[in-house]
C-alpha cells in the first residue's frame, strides 16, 4: 500500500490521468474501490478507539456538579458520557459500545421510557435506589449488575439518603449501525407496578421454572444479578480452581434458560485476580470496558500503563494487548461486544506474545 492508502498494484504515475474519470464517476455517486481498499479491509484490526483510563476520584466532582446544573426531568437521564479520546464527540467508548455514568440524588426519579437499545447498569456508588423494569422494581446495591432488555419500559428512582451512581452500558451504536432505533416515553413519570419485587427471581433465579413459564426474548429473564452472590461464587471458585493465565478467575453472566450470554449483544463477566497475580498478555477483537470493584494495581494497555483503584474505569480497544498486575486482590466487572462478534463469526483472540 502506498503512503496515501492506494493499493500497491495501482500505477501511481497513471493515476494523474484518471482524475477526470474519477470526477465524472462521482457525479453518478461512483467511487474507485482500489483507492480505498486497504483502509477498508485491513491486515489486522485498526480501531479508532484508544486505551483510556477514567479515574473516579477525578471525575466524581463533575458528576456532583451536574446534579446542581440539571434535574432528572429536564435531562431525562442525567448521564455524563465517558468518551473515548480517539472518538470525541461520538458518545462512544468503543466503536460499538456506549458507556456513561448516571447520577441520581435522593428523592429523584428518572422517568419511564423504552428503546430498542439494550442497557446494562453496574452500580458504582450508593445503594437503596431502584430500577423498575416492565413493572417490577429491583433494589440496587454497589456491584449489582442490572439489565434493561430491548423495548422494555423502565424508570429509576432513588428512595435512599445517598447519591447513586452507576455505569450505563448500551448497544445503541450497534442498533444505529443498522438504523433500527425506536424509542417511546411513557405517558406518566413512572410505569405502574405490575408484579411484586422479587417475582422474577422466584420464577427463574433458583434453577427452577414454574409450569407454563414463557420468555421469548434472547435476554435473560433475570434483570438483577446481586454482587453479594457473584462475589461469593468468585471466591468459592478461587478455592479449588487455578486462575486462568490471561483472565484470572472469571465468571460470565448467563441466561439460565439457554446457558448463553445474559444479553444478546453484550458479553458481561466478573473477574478476580489474586494479590500479586500478573496476567499473560492478551489480545481480543472485542473492545472491553473494565470497572474496578475492588483492589488496586496496574494495567498495561498497549503502550499505556495506568494505575487502577476501586470505582475506576478503563477501556481496552480491539487488538490492544492487555496485562494486569494486581497489587492487592482485585475484582473487575467487564462488558464487551464479544457475544455479538461470536454470532457473526468475527471474534478472534491471541494469548501470550504471539
Amino acid at each position: 500500500m502506498s503512503d496515501d492508502g492506494i493499493v500497491e498494484t495501482v500505477d501511481l504515475a497513471a493515476e494523474e490521468g484518471r482524475m477526470g474519470f474519477y470526477d465524472r464517476a462521482r457525479s453518478q455517486n461512483l467511487a474507485p474501490l482500489w483507492r480505498v481498499l486497504h483502509g477498508l479491509v485491513t491486515e489486522v484490526p485498526k480501531s479508532p478507539a484508544v486505551p483510556a483510563h477514567f479515574a473516579y476520584e477525578a471525575i466524581r466532582p463533575y458528576l456532583v456538579e451536574a446534579c446542581d446544573l440539571i434535574g432528572t426531568e429536564e435531562a431525562e437521564r442525567r448521564v455524563m458520557v465517558l468518551e473515548n479520546p480517539g472518538m470525541q464527540g461520538q458518545s462512544k467508548i468503543t466503536p460499538s459500545l456506549f458507556c456513561g455514568l448516571q447520577i441520581i440524588r435522593p428523592g429523584e426519579i428518572a422517568p419511564a421510557h423504552k428503546h430498542v437499545a439494550s442497557a446494562l447498569r453496574f452500580i458504582v456508588e450508593g445503594g437503596g435506589a431502584y430500577s423498575a423494569i416492565a413493572g417490577e422494581k429491583t433494589i440496587m446495591e454497589e456491584g449489582d449488575f442490572v439489565i434493561t432488555p430491548s423495548m422494555t419500559w423502565h424508570d429509576h428512582g432513588n428512595e435512599s439518603d445517598r447519591l447513586m451512581v452507576w455505569i450505563d452500558g448500551l448497544d445503541m451504536h450497534m442498533v444505529n449501525l443498522f438504523s433500527a432505533s425506536f424509542r417511546s416515553n411513557y405517558p406518566g413519570k413512572m410505569h405502574p407496578a405490575l408484579r411484586p419485587e422479587g417475582a422474577t427471581m422466584a420464577e427463574v433465579g433458583m434453577n427452577m421454572l414454574p409450569d407454563g413459564f414463557e420468555h421469548r426474548s434472547q435476554t435473560t429473564p433475570i434483570f438483577n444479578y446481586p454482587y453479594a452472590r457473584t462475589r461469593d461464587a468468585l471466591f468459592r471458585l478461587a478455592k479449588f480452581r487455578e486462575p486462568d493465565t490471561c483472565h484470572g478467575h472469571k465468571l460470565n453472566y448467563v441466561n439460565p434458560l439457554s446457558g448463553g450470554s445474559a444479553m444478546p449483544t453484550i458479553s458481561t463477566a466478573m473477574r478476580l485476580l489474586p494479590a500479586g497475580f500478573a496476567t499473560e498478555p492478551f489480545r481480543t477483537t472485542a473492545g472491553t470496558v473494565f470497572s474496578v470493584v475492588e483492589g488496586s494495581g496496574t494495567a498495561q494497555i498497549g503502550d499505556l500503563e495506568i494505575s487502577y483503584k476501586p470505582k475506576d474505569i478503563f477501556v481496552v480497544p480491539s487488538w490492544f494487548s492487555l496485562v494486569i498486575r494486581a497489587q492487592t486482590e482485585s475484582v473487575f466487572f467487564t462488558y464487551s461486544d464479544q457475544v455479538a462478534q461470536e454470532k457473526l463469526d468475527f471474534y478472534r483472540e491471541l494469548r501470550g506474545n504471539g
